[in-house]
């Protein structure tokens, strides 16, 4: 079944608005590493809107790319800003992947596997359809505290709503942050070989737009409206001016970029 925490996920305000602000910077890093490894043939599991997707393939026009996610509204708008003979799009569960071993070179997922209640069975699934010397790349955001955007989005909602402080952002995007359990997780899958790199990438923000994103275009909709159904406006108004002082600035970012090989030779080729 489909993760209830993204019901309200438009994909539309999710593509338009969350895109720029936290996932195009770090799908224009991925999309330089996947044409560094020069693969035939991709999957992206957790592609959602599409984001990764067409920087990869902008990257590395004549690979075959599969991309799925187990949000069907996601993918559907993802097929739609999308056509290439190059590129299918399938509906799948990272943890139980639909295609047969060895089947790819590459397996890539951003920001995906903070929300797979198994992890170590979706990399698992990865080490199963890679072929030898294949590579899993994933990206995770670092901690919350050194992403000010999304924390001062969450801090502002929490102040509006009163109450126990939101959590989400830790329970969700944040929660996979850790470069040793990032590491121990893909080793219990098989892969014999793991870098980790942090990556700090800059944002440009505008601030109404981000409260859109936040707010209307992400799963923090779902809390807010648990709390007090009534405050939706609100809180994208108290996200715009939590973010104001920023607006038209570029305000860092952290995440960790992984690279996982199959083999236990030749597995790093272009990583750096």
């Amino acid at each position: 079944m489909p993760d209830e925490r993204f019901a309200h996920s438009a994909p539309a305000l999710y593509d338009r608005y969350m895109g720029p602000l936290l996932f195009e910077p770090y799908a224009k890093l991925v999309a330089g590493r996947c044409a560094a490894l020069q693969p035939k043939e991709i999957l992206e599991t957790a592609a959602g809107t599409g984001i990764v997707t067409r920087s990869v393939h902008e990257a590395v026009p004549t690979a075959q790319v599969v991309a799925t996610d187990i949000n069907s509204a996601m993918l559907e708008f993802a097929a739609q800003a999308l056509r290439s003979e190059q590129v299918s799009f399938r509906p799948a569960d990272a943890q139980n992947l639909p295609f047969g071993d060895d089947s790819f070179d590459l397996v890539l997922c951003q920001f995906g596997a903070m929300f797979f209640p198994d992890k170590v069975r979706a990399h698992r699934e990865a080490h199963r359809v890679l072929r030898s010397q294949g590579h899993y790349l994933l990206v995770t955001f670092d901690r919350l505290e050194l992403n000010p955007i999304p924390k001062a989005a969450q801090a502002a909602v929490s102040a509006l709503l009163g109450g126990d402080a939101l959590t989400y952002m830790e329970r969700g995007p944040f929660c996979y942050m850790d470069p040793a359990q990032i590491e121990r997780d893909l080793l219990a899958a098989g892969f014999p070989e793991v870098e980790i790199e942090t990556a700090r990438l800059p944002s440009r923000v505008n601030a109404r737009e981000a409260a859109q994103a936040f707010v209307f275009g992400s799963p923090l909709r779902s809390e807010i409206e648990r709390r007090d159904p009534s405050s939706v406006e609100r809180a994208a108004e108290a996200v715009a001016q939590a973010l104001a002082s920023w607006d038209g600035q570029e305000v860092p970012m952290s995440a960790h970029l992984v690279i996982a090989g199959k083999a236990s030779s030749g597995a790093k080729k272009g990583f750096r």
